[in-house]
């Protein structure tokens, strides 16, 4: 039993330590996340514009707004914005049109 006590603090200490992420591996993360997300977009010349939205695990899914040219020839190479939702545990990224968002600063 005095094991038990005595090897309890080690124990908690090391899951902690397991479960930081390094900053090296945030980045990596984000990186990935911005070349989905410019790899599913219909825009040419396409930029991210401000931070990305983390929701909680829970949800599991970055949110990312894109910016670039439509390169269709009817749209006349016009500004447009999409929205990108990244699902953390696939990898996965899906765009939809966001024109209509308001860009705040």
């Amino acid at each position: 039993m005095k094991r038990i006590v005595a090897l309890l603090p080690i124990l908690l200490l090391s899951s902690t330590l397991a479960q930081a992420s390094s900053a090296e591996a945030w980045k990596k993360r984000h990186d990935t996340m911005v070349q989905a997300c410019i790899n599913a977009s219909h825009l040419s010349k396409v930029q991210v514009l401000g931070e990305a939205i983390e929701y909680d695990d829970t949800i599991g899914y970055s949110a990312l707004l894109l910016e670039g040219r439509y390169p269709q020839r009817h749209m006349q190479n016009r500004r447009g914005r999409e929205l990108c939702l990244f699902q953390r545990s696939s990898g996965r990224a899906s765009v939809s049109e966001a024109d209509r968002l308001r860009w705040v600063q």
